[in-house]
């Protein structure tokens, strides 16, 4: 297993669509940040995934240490 890499201490905003499943990138390697583009493959993290319950911003967590996964909790601020 490895560890989750700190990408951004702070919140990604991205546009998300009502209904729609967006899997956000929880081990730091995707270079499609904040989302997943398969990078962790063999690290035994994996990628979680987001509803949109209504369009607009969603703030996605940068550090890949929020409480709140996916979202932002400002976890970020700590470390």
């Amino acid at each position: 297993m490895s560890e989750r890499v700190v990408f951004l201490k702070k919140a990604m905003p991205v546009e998300v669509e009502a209904g729609k499943t967006y899997h956000w990138c929880a081990c730091g390697r995707s270079a499609t940040q904040p989302l997943c583009d398969g990078a962790h493959e063999g690290t035994g993290i994996a990628p979680v995934p987001y509803r949109a319950e209504q369009s607009g911003k969603a703030f996605f967590c940068g550090c890949k240490a929020t409480g709140k996964e996916p979202l932002c909790d400002g976890t970020h601020k700590g470390l």
